[in-house]
């Protein structure tokens, strides 16, 4: 069986990436690693290999919704438009939340997977 959905729950230092289809779940917990380096005197080179992990975390994934707190979302959408553009293709949506919990998040995953997949004209509802 195969895990096309995936939800990510990013803010700026953790994510946490889950996959799974309609009997099982896989989760990944990711962590900023805070190397500060002597071009940037800052945690922008840092921060964008993160971001890169996240996105090779849902490579694959069919249909990935990104969750979490208004920067955090900002910041890695602007990273995935600008940098790995070939990943906005399987992200359906983005979605404010606060630090919903393992269960939660695929709760709440379903639930708009659900009502995506219920429109007409995509694949899934078809």
């Amino acid at each position: 069986m195969s895990l096309f959905h995936a939800v990510v729950f990013v803010d700026n230092y953790n994510a946490q990436v889950l996959q799974f289809g309609a009997a099982r779940a896989r989760i990944k917990n990711l962590h900023e690693r805070l190397d500060l380096t002597r071009q940037h005197a800052s945690g922008v080179r840092s921060q964008h290999d993160f971001f890169d992990l996240v996105c090779d975390a849902i490579e694959g994934a069919t249909q990935v919704l990104i969750t979490g707190s208004r920067q955090g979302l900002a910041g890695f959408r602007h990273f995935v438009e600008t940098h790995r553009p070939l990943t906005t293709s399987s992200i359906v949506g983005y979605e404010v939340v606060g630090h919903p919990s393992e269960n939660e998040l695929v709760v709440i995953a379903r639930k708009y997977f659900a009502l995506v997949n219920a429109e007409p004209g995509t694949p899934e509802s078809r």
